[in-house]
Order: structure tokens, then C-alpha cells, then sequence
């Protein structure tokens, strides 16, 4: 059966996620590429882990979190959709059992906070990985005097650590946030959407969704 090792290694994604990196550069995004889909790949994989998922459902959240971004390879607008068609043709074409890659492209297909939701306990916990990437090391722009309100938030996160406990049935985001760069208000400013979508994923594998932001709770 195809694993995310077989799908990290394989050059057409990594041409993908290249390229995607390029193109997002230069419109002025934080990095989503190959540090991104890695620790989203790692992070969905987990969730699902620690609530005791059958291993292979878990091995499908790590394929759908390494490649939930490729979609930016061709155009950042509905990525989400145009990744999702050509992850589907990927692991296919690697040989992956067309249920399974469905599954993956939903989940993917889904991701995106303007046009999805959680549908599946996959789809679920990409959600819940990718929305909680929020850190300094996405910052791409060196020159700090030209920063916008994404790259201060995303500077300003000196620490972003995602945690599910299966017993209190809790999902907690835990930031670490400098408010000398960042003020807490400004995160909410760009990622209350974002936070909503977090609490309808949690929601969907039966826990809480928890904000802590310097040790208080806000959500």
C-alpha cells in the first residue's frame, strides 16, 4: 500500500511543492511547502493516532497532509479543489486504490476555510493541522519594515504546539506569542475564520476545541 514516504519521494511532488514555494513567494505568502506539508502531514497523522484510528486512516492523514498544499503549483485561488483533482491522479497513478485516494482528495478538497469543512475524520484532522501552523518560521520576507498583519502574527509566534487528549475529549492550541511584535487581538483579526473552522473539526471527531494563548485560555 502507497505510505506518505513513497509519496515524499516521489519527484513529481516534489516538483509541485517547488514550484508552488516559487509562486507563493513572490505573491508575498508564508512558506508552504516542504517545512508546511511536513509537520501538517505529521501533526494530522497524530490527532488521528492518539484517538485510536485504524493505522491505515491514519497513514491516509499524513498522505493528505503532505499534499493538501500542491494545488498552489497552479494558482493560489481554490487550491484547495485544483490540489485535491491532482493528488487523486498522483496516487492513482502510484497505484493507490481509487477508494483510497477519493478519501484523500475529499479530505483536501476540503481544507480550505472559505470553501470547506470537516466531512471525515481525515479531512478533520488536516483541518485541524493545517490551521494550527502558525509560526515565525513561515515568514519569508526578510525585511521586517515591510511586514503586513500575516507576517507580524506569523513572526510573532515564537511557539505553536497542537494537542488532542482522547480521555477529557479536548483539542488544545497552545501559542506562545511575543506581543511586542504582535498584539493577541491581531491574531484574532486574520484567523477567527480559521479558529471557527478549528472547533467545527474538533467537533467532528467528538472533542472540545481549546485556544491558549500565553497560557490563558481564549476559546
Amino acid at each position: 500500500m502507497i505510505t506518505v514516504e513513497d509519496v515524499r519521494k516521489n519527484r513529481e511532488v516534489r516538483t509541485f511543492l517547488t514550484i508552488a514555494e516559487t509562486q507563493m513567494r513572490v505573491l508575498g505568502y508564508t512558506e508552504h511547502s516542504f517545512r508546511h506539508v511536513g509537520l501538517v502531514s505529521e501533526n494530522a497523522g497524530r490527532i488521528l493516532e492518539q484517538l485510536g484510528y485504524p493505522e491505515r486512516e491514519v497513514e491516509l492523514a499524513r498522505i493528505a497532509g503532505y499534499l493538501h498544499d500542491i494545488g498552489n503549483a497552479v494558482n493560489r485561488n481554490d487550491h484547495a479543489h485544483t490540489g485535491a483533482l491532482m493528488a487523486y491522479r498522483i496516487l492513482t497513478d502510484m497505484g493507490m486504490d481509487c477508494e483510497e485516494a477519493a478519501q484523500v482528495m475529499m479530505a483536501i478538497g476540503n481544507h480550505d476555510e472559505h470553501t470547506g469543512t470537516a466531512v471525515s475524520s481525515i479531512s478533520a484532522a488536516l483541518i485541524l493541522a493545517d490551521k494550527s501552523d502558525v509560526h515565525r518560521s513561515r515568514v519569508t520576507n526578510t525585511d521586517i519594515t515591510t511586514f503586513d498583519i500575516h507576517d507580524r502574527v506569523n513572526y510573532a509566534v515564537e511557539k505553536s504546539v497542537i494537542t488532542v487528549d482522547s480521555e477529557k475529549k479536548t483539542c488544545d492550541l497552545a501559542l506562545k506569542i511575543d506581543t511586542k511584535i504582535c498584539p493577541v487581538m491581531d491574531y484574532f483579526e486574520i484567523f477567527l475564520v480559521r479558529m471557527t473552522m478549528n472547533r467545527r473539526a474538533a467537533a467532528f471527531l467528538g472533542l472540545q476545541f481549546q485556544l491558549f494563548i500565553n497560557d490563558s485560555k481564549l476559546i
